[in-house]
């Protein structure tokens, strides 16, 4: 598993079958760095991300 490092906070990738994927844990752990969960789960209720997935 590589890391790459944005703003200054190191983020975790995987790669599979050429393809690039970043851990959201981790992005969602800058906006709060204590219950990154909470970020996560508001994110997959809206309407665009839902929409998005094609769900």
């Amino acid at each position: 598993m590589a890391k790459i490092i944005v703003r200054n906070q190191t983020k975790k990738t995987l790669t599979k079958d050429g393809v690039d994927y970043i851990c959201i844990t981790d992005i969602a752990r800058q906006k709060n760095p204590i219950e990154p969960k909470d970020v996560v789960k508001n994110w997959l209720r809206s309407k665009n991300t839902l929409e998005y997935l094609g769900l």
